[in-house]
């Protein structure tokens, strides 16, 4: 009687541990390979189109130093940006967090998103064009970008077309050795934004939201 008892706890906790979700994996360490100062740094599912909180919060991260990043939830794809103490920002899109250990911002073009068989470069050094992606939850009417050295924006770059949420479109610009970029958008209801000073060449993709 007692070894059927025993048995039938075993297999009870088998079924538990069966039924239990796996651990997440999208842990990994965040390097400042860049020479500047992280400010700020922020990471959410790819899903979701807020941030959230900034994860250093009281504290920054060093140029050359690391810090292990370990989400609240358990999503596999993330997007995650810093924002350095210069004003510039970077950003990576689409991340797949359970397949590397680390994430490195700067680097030139030795920078890579590496861990286990996946290996992200970001784009060539010098070369400021990039995919604009619309994570705002909003349409967009008019987009401006331009180089932070020119004096005007420019022409609209979406012409007679707007970019709904989740849409992208590329950005083509001269490769002048200038790697920052102003952006500027126009909703629908008239409500316009701006960001200044964008780093654009050791990225391909900029989520705006």
């Amino acid at each position: 009687m007692r070894r059927a008892f025993l048995a039938v706890l075993a297999l009870a906790a088998a079924l538990i541990a069966a039924a239990a979700p796996a651990q997440a994996q999208n842990r990994f360490w965040l390097v400042n390979a860049s020479g500047v100062t992280i400010q700020e740094a922020y990471v959410s599912p790819s899903r979701l189109s807020n941030w959230g909180p900034d994860i250093l919060g009281a504290t920054v991260l060093p140029a050359g130093q690391q810090v292990w990043v370990t989400p609240n939830f358990g999503d596999c794809i993330l997007d995650v940006r810093v924002r350095y103490a210069n004003g510039a920002e970077d950003t990576r899109m689409g991340v797949n967090a359970c397949r590397l250990s680390r994430i490195v911002f700067g680097g030139g073009a030795g920078a890579s998103i590496g861990g286990a068989g996946a290996t992200i470069s970001p784009a060539p050094v010098g070369n400021p064009s990039f995919t604009f992606v619309n994570q705002s939850g909003a349409t967009i009417r008019e987009l401006y970008v331009s180089l932070s050295s020119d004096r005007n924006w420019g022409p609209d770059r979406l012409g007679a077309n707007v970019l709904s949420p989740g849409q992208s479109v590329s950005i083509s610009l001269p490769a002048i050795g200038v790697c920052t970029v102003d952006m500027r958008v126009v909703y629908m209801n008239g409500a316009s934004a701006e960001r200044r000073g964008v780093e654009t060449c050791s990225i391909t993709g900029y989520g705006w939201r």
